[in-house]
């Protein structure tokens, strides 16, 4: 008799038992992910192999695994109801129970490096990590603020960015290292700053993989307009609100302490188990909390603290007595520069945007105009006058003559390069396949988009002095040519220039997708309709068949012909045209049953 095959019987039962949501948690928690998994014999055999029972301790820390490593029936510690949830242990009405492959699992930690069961229970945890004093707490404060800042106006510029133009994966992962470089210049960031940001941006549902591509997400908009502090909320909040629960907790009960190298200490002695991956996981939180300014020299600014002790709410209210006060207006220079002497509104930096580009961002953050960039506005609505109008509405003084000369003729020009959808079937062979067209009012100007080697991907076909034209959608040629800062407008049928509206963003929920945790529940459901209509013969013979296999003694009720019952301790050794045949312990007989008589069978006595 194995005592790892009445475990696996016993805990086949007990995942049998379970509801849908309960199971799905559980194989969740367990990152079940076996295609072979046909019924839950297999399953329970998936839980206690020893390199998933490893997996899961390394997730436990010390004083939970004591609990598991010195269990009896009378314990009744809360640490146990999570190795509960994560079927390492198991109950019954007298108290918890314990399963034999997980207390071989823990006795084998000290041949492995791991502490033995008297050093989870025995060993003290390291130094505490230093207290914070109020004096530093001041430094630490300002230098929290200005993180949260750059961090928050960095996503900012990130989300224009990718609104501008997206930006693809890589299929092995990770954004391509040119569209890596477009962004850190937008941002202003060195390149490997990139990365964090993106993932923050991410957690934070402001930004999301679509099509292979990153794009801002349908309520980036709404982010965008909020206050400087509103917005770090939202990051910080995201932030907090993935943090794992183990890491969550731990982090809150040191929100007064410096963390640094004492706190991956503490982590080790915690986490026995966890390894690199913990240390890597407390690491990866810690460094972004420092680039959102929760924490600053990996100390928790005193919005840090709020966040963690006290939530997202709070911890908005601490930032923002940290964040410079914002201002409306801008100083518009002869060199076509604008510079906004503090943080600008968000509603008027994102409008100016539209028609200037970001040049340099600290807190002061420098604009710069071009002829490109008043193309770019008057392709989404703007006019002369209402870009004068707004720049008239921002500026501390007056609008300079070679930006107002800039704007005039800009305006001017706009439409002399258009771009329509051919309606008519093509009769011409050198239009065979055209979807769209381009015109221009200067043959020179049309010579410089064809010899534009930005414009190849477009497969121009120059069929005239004055005009070309394009397989590619008339919207997808419009916006090359409007990035490629090229003064062009759309048109329609009648020659009426019309305004396009890109509108790219990513949902901001992915498509919801069964889960591999919900695959394998809904897999041993489809199995368990046919148990169910042959009354549980199926899952009774795979019952016996593992007692059968392992030597299993067995409790087995049988149903007598007077209605009532009997329960047998059998060893059961053969299963053939629905009998069974075992050795009764008690009268030392060979027992022949039908299965059909077998009520119920249970762990012997």
């Amino acid at each position: 008799m194995t005592a790892s095959s009445e475990s696996t019987l016993s805990l086949a039962g007990r995942l049998r038992d379970l509801g849908d949501t309960e199971l799905v948690a559980l194989l969740t928690l367990r990152e079940v992910r076996d295609v072979r998994v046909r019924d839950f014999f297999d399953l329970a055999d998936s839980l206690l192999d020893s390199v998933s029972i490893q997996k899961a301790l390394a997730g436990l820390d010390r004083t939970t695994l004591a609990a598991v490593a010195t269990l009896s029936p009378k314990s009744d510690q809360p640490e146990l109801e999570h190795a509960y949830s994560l079927a390492l242990i198991d109950r019954d009405d007298d108290g918890w129970l314990s399963y034999e492959p997980v207390t071989e699992q823990l006795a084998s930690w000290p041949s492995i490096g791991l502490p033995s069961v008297d050093e989870l229970v025995g060993e003290p945890a390291p130094a505490s990590l230093m207290p914070v004093s109020s004096s530093d707490t001041r430094f630490i404060d300002h230098a929290a603020g200005e993180h949260a800042f750059n961090a928050t106006n960095a996503v900012a510029a990130l989300l224009a960015e990718l609104q501008r133009e997206p930006a693809r994966e890589l299929a092995r992962g990770g954004i391509a290292l040119p569209e890596t470089k477009r962004l850190a210049t937008a941002m202003t960031l060195e390149l490997e700053d990139v990365a964090p940001l993106v993932d923050i941006a991410s957690r934070a549902d402001l930004a999301s993989l679509d099509g292979g591509t990153w794009l801002p997400t349908d309520i980036s908009t709404e982010w965008m307009l909020r206050s400087n502090d509103e917005r770090w909320a939202r990051l910080a909040g995201a932030w907090f609100a993935r943090l794992p629960d183990d890491i969550r907790t731990l982090l809150a009960t040191r929100a007064g302490a410096s963390w640094g190298e004492r706190l991956v200490d503490y982590v080790r002695w915690l986490y026995p188990a966890g390894g690199t991956w913990m240390r890597d996981r407390t690491l990866a939180f810690s460094r972004e909390a420092e680039i959102l300014g929760i924490t600053a020299n990996h100390t928790p600014s005193t919005a840090g603290k709020a966040l963690l002790t006290n939530g997202e709410d709070a911890a908005a209210k601490a930032m923002a007595s940290l964040f410079p006060p914002e201002i409306d207006k801008v100083y518009l220079q002869h060199d076509l520069s604008i510079v906004a002497p503090g943080p600008l509104l968000p509603s008027l930096d994102a409008r100016l945007r539209t028609i200037a580009d970001v040049e340099t961002r600290t807190l002061a953050t420098t604009y710069r105009v071009s002829e490109g960039t008043i193309n770019r506005a008057l392709t989404t609505g703007e006019t002369a006058d209402t870009i004068r109008d707004f720049l008239n509405e921002i500026a501390l003084t007056g609008i300079p003559q070679p930006l107002e000369y800039l704007i005039v003729g800009a305006a001017a020009r706009f439409g002399s390069l258009r771009v329509g959808a051919i309606i008519e079937p093509p009769t011409a062979a050198d239009q065979q396949g055209a979807q769209s067209y381009i015109t221009a009012e200067d043959a020179t100007l049309m010579s410089a988009i064809m010899v534009d080697h930005g414009l190849i991907p477009l497969g121009l076909t120059r069929i005239g002095p004055y005009k070309a034209v394009s397989r590619f959608d008339f919207q997808v040629v419009f916006w090359s040519l409007s990035e490629a800062r090229y003064p062009i407008a759309a048109e329609d049928a009648s020659g009426t220039i019309i305004l396009l509206d890109r509108a790219r963003a990513a949902r901001s929920s992915a498509p919801v997708q069964q889960s591999p945790a919900e695959a394998i529940v809904s897999r041993l459901r489809l199995i368990g309709e046919s148990t169910v209509a042959q009354d549980g013969q199926a899952w009774l013979e795979r019952q016996l068949d593992t007692a059968i296999k392992a030597k299993i003694g067995l409790t087995v009720t049988v149903a007598m012909p007077d209605g009532s019952s009997i329960d047998l301790q059998l060893e059961p050794a053969s299963l053939a045209g629905g009998r069974l045949r075992a050795r009764d312990r008690r009268s030392d007989l060979e027992r022949t049953l039908p299965l059909a008589s077998i009520t119920a069978v249970a762990p012997a006595e």
